[in-house]
């Protein structure tokens, strides 16, 4: 920990659901001090429990506060005093409720990156409706790109606009605490489901705002790129991308007239004729399994299978890029979680603990704050702070 580039850093962690726990993660893994805040009921929403859970909060410590209570506040206001980031992806009114807003937490501690997700904005039309990923993916415009031509809309696979927000969130912390080195005051760095899901639309977005064409559904296919996408082959699926020597492409597919053909003798004109030519690309795909296609073509093309979840940890690089970090859970039952996806050569990222139960850590944390032993208990007898979630 004391290695990590955020080594001396210390978050405070309100964030519920999936998002702001993903943005926090990121701070924990680059070395930060996370000190998870837990409502008394013990959880942060669905996303703190189970596997997801276990991803979600691993490098974390835990204590459980009340924070509608007075005394809660405190102990809030005291961690607030000693950190240097505050996370949190409540509803915007929650944060005036709780008395946690930007400039109540600033009166105290003025030097606050203050970080915010929610669904749509601080405000606006929509900014106190509650969000959550797949609202954002509708609004954002993923759902109408996904998906084979004319099925309607699909959902992405994974919670997109989550991690993406997450993501993003986390970048701006970072270059708020930069700024700091030079200005010497925090400020508040907030983000949304729907900015972030807009953002990740990229090219395609760009298509509509500079092009003016309205993209649409083209399922395992590139939009604008042919050929580039998933064929089936005598065994499986692979996905190619048959870019720049087109004629050497053709050739190693068995299948050289397609070069001299002029319905797609450039990209513009493969583009125009892109159902002829995956036509007679699909048919030449299933001649061979998708390990010969992949020996076959990868010194030409990029190309590659198309795996489910349990052949992806078993692929030869994926175990050679070592993807996961063995911890202990709350019971201490040995699990695998994802690392970190980025290596920095002389500040190492790193995997250090499991996730917390919840309050596991609230004596350790009190005592850090400089509570006395009798302080502790007697927040403990009044409910402001819990060890274990209230029943």
């Amino acid at each position: 920990m004391d290695d990590g580039p955020l080594a001396g850093v210390r978050v405070v962690d309100l964030a519920v659901a999936r998002a702001g726990p993903t943005c926090v993660r990121q701070l924990a893994d680059f070395g930060a001090d996370v000190v998870q805040v837990c409502a008394p009921t013990g959880h942060t929403s669905f996303a703190s429990r189970g596997s997801d859970g276990a991803n979600l909060h691993r490098n974390k410590r835990s204590m459980i506060v009340d924070l509608a209570t007075d005394r809660g506040h405190d102990v809030l206001l005291r961690l607030v005093e000693r950190a240097d980031v505050l996370v949190e992806n409540f509803r915007p009114a929650v944060k005036h409720r709780l008395r946690i807003d930007p400039d109540t937490l600033w009166s105290v501690n003025p030097r606050l990156v203050y970080a915010s997700i929610s669904g749509f904005g601080q405000d606006g039309p929509y900014a106190d409706r509650p969000g959550v990923d797949q609202i954002a993916q509708g609004l954002g415009g993923i759902m109408s790109v996904t998906g084979p031509p004319g099925t309607g809309p699909w959902r992405a696979g994974i919670a997109i606009s989550d991690t993406a927000a997450g993501t993003l969130l986390a970048q701006g912390v970072l270059a708020a605490l930069f700024a700091r080195e030079r200005t010497g005051r925090g400020q508040w760095v907030r983000t949304s489901l729907l900015e972030a899901m807009i953002s990740f639309m990229d090219f395609q977005a760009a298509r509509w705002l500079i092009d003016h064409e309205v993209p649409g559904q083209v399922g395992n296919q590139h939009p604008t790129i042919v050929p580039m996408g998933a064929y089936a082959t005598a065994d499986g699926y692979l996905n190619v991308a048959g870019m720049g020597d087109f004629a050497g492409f053709c050739a190693l597919l068995d299948v050289p007239e397609l070069a001299g053909d002029p319905r797609f003798a450039d990209g513009d004109a493969r583009l125009r004729h892109r159902h002829e030519l995956d036509a007679a690309l699909a048919d030449a795909f299933r001649a061979r399994g998708t390990a010969e296609w992949v020996e076959r073509l990868s010194t030409i093309v990029p190309c590659g299978p198309v795996l489910a979840i349990d052949e992806v940890f078993d692929d030869a690089q994926v175990r050679h890029l070592g993807m996961t970090r063995t911890v202990l859970d709350p019971d201490g039952r040995a699990i695998e979680v994802l690392r970190p996806p980025v290596t920095l050569s002389d500040t190492p990222v790193s995997v250090r603990r499991g996730p917390p139960s919840a309050g596991e850590h609230t004596r350790d944390v009190l005592r850090e704050l400089r509570y006395s032993s009798e302080e502790i208990d007697e927040l403990l007898a009044n409910g402001a702070v819990a060890t274990e979630p209230r029943r």
